[in-house]
């Protein structure tokens, strides 16, 4: 097979393996086709089933001179090493050239979270009385209550809501299937949505089984979604960036500043990785930090 062919496979395996979207597909093949373009340029003789460890420290080093970030430089070098991770799949290779590569150096961003008063506030402030109002409690509610990412709260379905064991079937990234406990209040709110407020929407056809729906009967769109989540914190006086995902940090924040075991919120989350859910141990460091340089008289008397 041609170094193409092998690009093409890559991208078929991306797709059905992995389970990765469009997106993040040709994400991982612009870093494979760069590789291939300094190969080009720069080693001519050399192709990209050729190459080896030390080649590859080149061609880090020169996108490190290119003035990209730390985190696209991360993300590329993230998107070479899959590649040749399918080549040893496929067995092309025995050993994986970019293995012991280096990768940059990531400042860690905390991102912004909602103080548990703040999400009751967002709450309250919702108007009741419409049936968008009820449908939107209930979209808070279950954000937060399950930390829910947004893609994952528009493509909820009744059919993945186990009332009785308090469960939702979530499908995640890649298409990986978890099971998240729901809290009995956003369940009552759930439950309170479909069977009192979604029952007098003309659901279009194929939408039968979506959750939150649209007056217009057709499933919520991730825009959508934000903007419910923006105009209840700009309602409630909330003056920080908040998105859907502002409910998803605040979520993991709160479980482990109240002492949640790390490896019980991954799970909880979906994240492939623990050191993804790390950044909310940070986060509950920093936490402790502001309340001691607040309230300790050590600190606060400076």
């Amino acid at each position: 097979m041609s170094t193409s062919s092998y690009i093409v496979s890559f991208k078929i395996w991306l797709r059905l393996e992995k389970g990765l979207s469009p997106h993040s597909i040709e994400a991982y093949l612009r870093d494979v086709n760069l590789l291939e373009r300094y190969l080009k340029e720069f080693q001519p003789d050399i192709s990209l089933l050729k190459t080896n460890h030390k080649i590859l420290a080149q061609f880090t080093e020169w996108v490190s001179l290119s003035g990209l970030s730390p985190r696209t430089q991360a993300r590329i070098i993230s998107g070479i090493r899959s590649f040749y991770n399918f080549l040893i799949i496929e067995q092309v290779l025995e050993e994986n050239p970019s293995e012991l590569l280096e990768t940059p150096k990531l400042p860690v961003k905390l991102p912004d979270t909602l103080s548990f008063d703040e999400i009751e506030r967002m709450i309250a402030i919702i108007d009741r009385s419409t049936l968008e109002g009820e449908r939107n409690v209930a979209i808070l509610e279950v954000m937060y209550g399950s930390g829910l990412r947004v893609s994952e709260t528009v493509n909820l379905k009744i059919s993945e809501i186990f009332f009785a064991e308090e469960f939702l079937r979530i499908i995640g990234k890649g298409n990986k299937e978890r099971l998240v406990p729901a809290s009995k209040l956003s369940l009552d709110r759930l439950h309170h949505y479909i069977k009192t407020v979604r029952v007098h929407v003309d659901v279009k056809s194929g939408q039968e089984d979506y959750v939150f729906l649209n007056r217009r009967g057709h499933k919520l769109t991730r825009n959508m979604m934000f903007l419910i989540v923006k105009q209840a914190a700009a309602n409630a006086n909330i003056k920080k960036n908040i998105s859907p995902h502002t409910l998803r940090h605040s979520f993991a924040t709160h479980l482990i500043e109240g002492g949640a075991d790390l490896r019980a919120v991954q799970e909880m989350l979906g994240h492939a990785s623990i050191t993804t859910t790390e950044i909310y141990v940070h986060m509950s460091s920093e936490y402790l930090r502001q309340n001691l340089e607040g309230y300790h008289p050590r600190y606060a008397n400076l």
